[in-house]
């Protein structure tokens, strides 16, 4: 496809450097986005996560496309790097021991299932720390696991509908308008890793592990940010602006001869290094009517409208080097094969290519942050279903050969299919 991007080899972590969570295990119970992207985080850092799958085709993800290979999509790719699976059929006695095993053997246990469901497995909290005291458990589900919605079932787009981050998005005369990323299952994964790493912390000093909650209705709330506190404060509704911010101007998509750019002036005094550097109207910046921020939100049409005569009389490349050059905020709007292949992804060194068992090369995007005294491990494509059964039970379990062998024959455990 000519918009794909071209997949540079990864560039490997420094030889000997050691890892943050060297040591830590993480039993991940959990599906689709929300779990296993915190725990993809916690695998980045070094810790050994084994994903403990559904013996019925595995995490449900998996058959999210487009395909990569037989077991697999691209989205299953993009959360479950750096981690060992093993299917297990939790119905059978075998299954649900050799679950209560790692469980046992692990520091933190992750899981997204309805609530009452690891419970009925014997899988729950105040069983597993009977065994496990300093076991961090981490339990993350749509409204929490008390109170009158603990049984409700939630998704993303259901979340910023509920909490008013969805009625803040779009044009003022359209119905509000949902994030396209699932920026609730990405924001509470990122929470919840928070969490758990305080856990692990206060563990080192208390000593004891810790059951951990976090909800995508919570954090939905959260995503709302100072709205919310503005909100409680002055009793006006926050309104719909499109493209531009109610707060600063401009601060807007706005055209320019050819493709459109977006432009954040967040204050006054990037507002005067784009009138007089930029746009080349030192007058704009001390006119009354918009030398100031409260001046130019009262004055908006008019700031916006001389604004973007301006930038329509030269091509978008030219007015982004002067922005760049003034110190002032402003971007191509992309799409994403331009994302993708642009000059600043590639500075970034964000996308890599990756082997993969059977696909080949498989695209790697890395995580927003870098930690230079302890480097991130170096990706590995997600599992294939169960690919690492007999090695989780033999080099964690201590089961021998004919044990494997044998729960893989009465299908407590899958066989995997590499």
């Amino acid at each position: 496809m000519p918009n794909r991007p071209v997949l540079p080899p990864h560039t490997p972590r420094p030889a000997g450097a050691p890892l943050a969570l060297a040591g830590i295990r993480v039993a991940d119970f959990s599906h689709f986005i929300a779990g296993p992207l915190c725990s993809m985080i916690l695998a980045d850092m070094g810790a050994e996560v084994i994903k403990i799958e559904k013996a019925d085709g595995g995490d449900d993800f998996r058959r999210i496309g487009p395909a990569i290979s037989d077991q697999e999509g691209a989205p299953f790719l993009w959360t479950n790097r750096n981690k060992r699976s093993i299917a297990i059929d939790l119905k059978t006695e075998d299954g649900r021991r050799i679950a209560r095993e790692i469980a046992d053997k692990s520091d933190v246990l992750l899981e997204n299932f309805s609530t009452g469901v690891m419970d009925r497995f014997g899988l729950g909290y105040e069983e597993l720390k009977k065994t496990n005291p300093r076991l961090i458990y981490c339990s993350v589900s749509a409204y929490g696991r008390s109170g009158a919605l603990k049984d409700r079932l939630g998704f993303d787009p259901i979340a910023q509908a509920e909490a008013g981050f969805m009625s803040m998005n779009g044009d003022p005369d359209q119905v509000g308008l949902r994030a396209g990323p699932s920026i609730m299952d990405m924001s509470t994964a990122m929470i919840t890793c928070n969490a758990v790493l305080g856990a692990l912390f206060a563990r080192e000093r208390l000593g004891i592990g810790q059951f951990i909650e976090s909800a995508l209705f919570d954090q939905a709330v959260t995503m709302v940010g100072f709205h919310a506190t503005s909100f409680m404060v002055s009793g006006n509704e926050p309104t719909r602006f499109g493209n531009n911010s109610r707060d600063t101007v401009p601060t807007a998509a706005l055209d320019t001869a050819d493709h459109p750019v977006f432009i954040a002036c967040a204050n006054d005094r990037t507002w005067h290094r784009l009138a007089s550097q930029v746009l080349d109207r030192p007058d704009l910046a001390e006119h009354p009517e918009y030398a100031k921020t409260a001046a130019r939100v009262r004055n908006r049409d008019a700031v916006i409208d001389i604004v973007t005569a301006i930038l329509k009389t030269k091509p978008r490349a030219h007015w982004l080097e002067k922005m760049r050059e003034a110190n002032v905020p402003g971007g191509a709007i992309n799409s994403i094969s331009q994302a993708f292949t642009s000059s600043e992804m590639a500075a970034r060194g964000l996308v890599s290519g990756i082997p993969h068992p059977t696909a080949g090369i498989v695209p790697n995007v890395a995580l927003a942050f870098r930690m230079h005294g302890t480097p991130l491990v170096d990706p590995v494509a997600a599992p294939r279903l169960s690919q690492h059964a007999a090695d989780i039970l033999t080099g964690v379990l201590g089961y021998d050969a004919e044990q494997v062998e044998g729960l893989m024959e009465n299908g407590a455990v899958v066989r995997p299919k590499l």
